[in-house]
């Protein structure tokens, strides 16, 4: 489930490839900015800790998922916001600082927050006091993998601005590219899993994936952040670590069963968050008409 050498290797090489170019586009004005309003921290931070973890569990209790599976949803709710979630927010113009900044304060909240949430469900589900030590080793490869990519972006624009700026439709292609890659990838690695317990684990993943990504969407409309920022906020809560969440499943507490609902999970929230990304466009291009007329 976590062992193929596509999604471990040379997706990351990708991944790490497309934080590049989304780095051309960036400044330090960019981060500065988001310096200078938390609120849009703060925001998705709130419902990233402290709104989703509760509905995981709320979830896995209305639709009496089995135990193992029930401490998986909550252990995925846990994981903090995954790479991809940085493109997503680019091809639909949302806040990419914004994202940047999330992933990397996310992924250090996670330190704490993961271990509290993921052995609470333990506690209500199994009746387990298994301990959920802290996964710092995964989330530097996450930082890795984002922010030093992001820098030399930024670093490679202040150099050459005209070639950060002739980067942009290839940037976006590229990022298109990869993303029906990985939905294609994603399918095929977990198709026994999917086939298997998307019956019995599928609807509560949909459900949590539409939650979040709306929660986090609105949740940036209502406090008046803008709709970028509401963008960045809606794909960085909703395009979860799945793979984290496989790995802590699998090597720390050693079930296979609670990895089910992050391995079903990663074939879900590629093709709504897409789904996501051309709604959100065409209903940009459909004011922009309007406002022309």
């Amino acid at each position: 489930m976590a062992d193929n050498t596509v999604l471990t290797i040379f997706l990351p090489l990708a991944l790490a490839i497309l934080m590049a170019g989304l780095g051309l586009h960036l400044t330090l004005a960019d981060f500065a900015r988001v310096a200078r309003q938390p609120r849009a921290v703060l925001v998705a931070l709130a419902v990233q800790s402290l709104l989703l973890p509760p509905v995981a569990f709320g979830l896995a209790w209305m639709l009496g998922l089995p135990p193992e599976l029930a401490v998986g949803l909550v252990l995925l709710s846990a994981s903090p916001g995954g790479v991809t979630a940085n493109i997503f927010s680019h091809l639909a113009r949302g806040d990419v600082a914004l994202n940047v900044t999330l992933t990397a304060v996310n992924s250090a909240l996670a330190l704490v927050t993961l271990p509290l949430w993921t052995g609470l469900a333990l506690q209500l589900f199994m009746d387990s006091e298994s301990a959920v030590p802290p996964p710092l080793r995964k989330l530097l490869e996450v930082a890795v993998i984002v922010v030093v990519p992001v820098v030399l972006g930024m670093v490679l624009r202040a150099w050459k601005p005209n070639l950060a700026d002739a980067a942009e439709r290839p940037v976006r292609a590229m990022s298109t590219l990869l993303l029906v890659v990985l939905i294609a990838l994603a399918i095929v690695s977990e198709f026994e899993v999917l086939r298997n317990y998307a019956a019995v684990v599928g609807l509560a993943c949909l459900g949590f994936n539409l939650i979040s990504l709306f929660s986090g969407y609105f949740a940036g409309l209502v406090t008046r952040l803008g709709r970028p920022q509401a963008i960045a906020i809606g794909f960085e809560i909703s395009i979860h670590n799945s793979t984290l969440a496989i790995i802590l499943a699998l090597q720390v507490l050693g079930n296979e069963r609670i990895a089910i609902p992050a391995a079903v999970y990663a074939v879900l929230m590629y093709p709504v968050a897409a789904g996501f990304v051309y709604w959100l466009n065409r209903r940009a291009r459909r004011e922009t008409v309007g406002a022309v007329q």
